[in-house]
């Protein structure tokens, strides 16, 4: 993981999703490498260079307490979620480094949700249709896809506020027997 960016979109009150203005809650950190093995062609999506990073990213210790710390002064007494699309690309990743530098992960082994899975589930549609490209354009956040981990961090926020507000797809009437 060469970079972390966090945003807060909400606070459940009760059942009740209250947004947030994304912009207002932040979280970034660039990390030093912890190995020299890495895929160039994935670190270029970044646009991040990993000879600055050697030199300049955070100690990955030091940036995962205190984005720990962010975490718990964020949500003081709600319960911290995570939130992505696709969860299981970043889930996976942040939970470790939680895990390994932090000692442990501020949404513990499994509070987290897939905004994928949470609009199939919403829209009614199969997961495979639950792509981006099928959503209606007014889910989406209007903000471009920079691969910059702040900016898709507030993008995602955006997308999870909208996926709250939907209506779910009225599912069918079971069959009598």
């Amino acid at each position: 993981m060469v970079s972390l960016g966090m945003a807060v979109a909400g606070r459940m009150t009760g059942k009740v999703f209250e947004p947030v203005d994304p912009q207002t809650r932040t979280f970034y950190a660039e990390l030093r490498p912890i190995s020299d093995d890495h895929v160039p062609e994935a670190l270029a999506v970044s646009g991040l260079d990993r000879e600055t990073l050697i030199r300049e990213g955070r100690d990955p210790a030091e940036a995962m307490r205190e984005a720990a710390a962010w975490i718990r002064d964020a949500c003081g007494n709600s319960t911290p979620v995570l939130a992505a699309y696709p969860l299981s690309y970043d889930w996976m990743w942040i939970y470790w480094y939680f895990m390994r530098f932090a000692g442990a992960s501020p949404f513990g082994h499994s509070r987290c949700i897939d905004m994928k899975t949470l609009y199939a589930a919403k829209a009614g549609v199969p997961i495979g249709w639950a792509t981006k490209r099928q959503m209606p354009r007014h889910l989406l956040s209007q903000r471009p896809h920079t691969h910059n981990a702040l900016d898709d961090a507030i993008e995602q926020a955006e997308l999870l506020q909208n996926l709250m507000a939907l209506t779910p797809h009225p599912s069918p009437a079971p069959e009598a027997p």
